[in-house]
């Protein structure tokens, strides 16, 4: 049984009205796979189906990151970051790992850590509710969401 998020919608921003067991509804359109958005812009399908294949490597492309040409003497600045955030960077990335609130690796966080971008791993209905609140704060927010898993 769907739950409805959000009655009243601004067209111009993206906004999560409904999920449910194997979906989510955003700007009531339904998705049954994982998708990613931000206030403003498409909402992209996603070809992942486990929160296992999150990898650095994808966060950083799905954030527009570009890898920084390798400097050999790097190690020698722990600070220094292996990229520079684009225009128009999240302040905060959510994860909605499914049904289950599952961390990943400090390995795969750290390089968006190291920019100064936030990330918030938590169940995907709880994404979807946070989602909606940071958006309506207009936060620079960026949402992956994997829907659970049909019963």
């Amino acid at each position: 049984m769907p739950v409805l998020l959000q009655k009243d919608l601004n067209p111009a921003l993206n906004t999560v009205t409904a999920y449910g067991d194997g979906f989510l509804e955003i700007n009531r359109v339904r998705y049954d796979g994982a998708i990613c958005f931000a206030p403003e812009g498409p909402v992209r399908g996603l070809a992942l189906r486990d929160v296992a294949d999150i990898d650095a490597a994808f966060l950083q492309d799905l954030v527009g990151l570009k890898p920084a040409a390798r400097d050999p003497l790097a190690f020698l600045d722990d600070a220094a970051p292996a990229a520079e955030l684009p225009a128009g960077a999240p302040e905060v990335l959510l994860i909605g790992t499914g049904p289950r609130q599952i961390f990943l690796r400090p390995e795969v966080l750290r390089p968006l850590l190291a920019l100064g971008i936030g990330i918030e791993t938590m169940t995907t209905q709880a994404a979807a509710r946070t989602y909606n609140i940071l958006m309506s704060e207009e936060r620079r927010v960026l949402a992956l969401l994997l829907p659970g898993d049909p019963s």
